[in-house]
């Protein structure tokens, strides 16, 4: 017998495992300051999203085998496909992270998650090149699988000992980011997103969130004032969600507003990283992890809320916003 709900179940879910996983990483990099509590922090997150990953890969690989038309219907769609890249972007997270506990595994896992990573970035720089996305549909998702894609993975490759590999998919990332750039920022400058996206609009901070940390995972020895660069990007780019927010701050929760998870992560990461090898104070990682914290708690929460209420997992498939939020 077929559940009703799977058909429906969006590969955007796994924007849950891809912030938890972002925020275990910052936790982790907090602990090099000596903090006893940072390690089991981290420990503690990291086990919780592989759990929640595991869940949501089970009953995503469930729809494969019984609904492949609506897979494949996701995936050709130039919003939601983009964002099943979430899907093997989290699975990388897992390698950047715990690497050394099984080489052998973390090249099996890099592998397949690479594979389908390729495929997402490779149908969205298609109907980008060729003029077959309205745009309407040109929203932030877009950077996800050419972007993120590429800077995630070469932090796979550098912690599977590959830099080489690490920097030459982290120059493709940086390609795919001037690419996008001009279209993603041309729209969203005309004005707002149709409802239906907006809660996708934080993914505009994941370039330069994402480029500091991967670089000082690629580059071992690069100083602090080149991760400060980016991290002055990555402020810029808040600056201009944040006059924006009443364009988002309106629409109803829902899980699309995990967008903003990894970015803020992404950023106390990329400061601890920054602070630990300037030997700067450690207090500065305070605020950035704090709210990192704080925000993604909150998501959690409130997600947690919508499973009960059973508005998580949708009968209909009515859009992104529709598909899982309160209303």
């Amino acid at each position: 017998m077929r559940v009703s709900w799977l058909v429906h179940l969006p590969g955007a879910l796994f924007g849950i495992t891809f912030g938890l996983f972002g925020l275990s990483a910052a936790w982790y990099k907090a602990a090099a300051f000596g903090w006893p509590f940072a390690s089991l922090v981290g420990d503690t997150l990291f086990r919780l999203t592989l759990l929640i990953w595991s869940v949501l890969l089970a009953l995503y690989a469930a729809k494969c085998l019984l609904h492949r038309s609506a897979v494949v219907q996701e995936f050709l769609h130039p919003v939601q496909g983009p964002l099943i890249v979430l899907l093997p972007l989290s699975t990388l997270l897992i390698v950047v992270l715990h690497a050394p506990v099984s080489m052998e595994i973390g090249w099996a896992l890099v592998l397949a998650a690479m594979s389908i990573q390729g495929a997402i970035a490779l149908r969205v720089v298609t109907i980008l090149s060729t003029g077959k996305i309205a745009s309407e549909m040109i929203t932030p998702a877009l950077y996800l699988p050419v972007v993120g894609g590429g800077f995630i993975s070469g932090m796979a490759m550098a912690a599977l000992n590959c830099r080489p590999v690490g920097a030459l998919l982290f120059g493709m990332g940086m390609a795919g980011w001037i690419l996008l750039e001009v279209r993603i920022l041309h729209r969203l400058f005309e004005g707002p997103l149709p409802v239906a996206w907006r809660p996708t609009i934080a993914i505009e901070l994941s370039p330069p969130t994402v480029a500091p940390v991967a670089a000082a995972i690629i580059w071992p020895e690069l100083p602090a004032e080149v991760l400060n660069i980016g991290l002055g990007v990555c402020i810029v780019s808040a600056a201009t969600i944040l006059v924006r927010h009443t364009w988002w701050s309106a629409v109803p929760f829902s899980a699309g507003f995990w967008s903003f998870s990894f970015p803020l992560a992404a950023f106390a990461t990329g400061v601890a990283e920054a602070v630990h090898r300037g030997g700067w104070p450690s207090w500065l990682v305070l605020a950035p992890l704090g709210l990192a914290t704080i925000v993604i708690f909150y998501l959690l929460v409130r997600t947690g809320m919508l499973l009960a209420r059973g508005h998580l997992l949708p009968r209909e498939s009515s859009g992104f916003q529709a598909s899982f939020s309160e209303n």
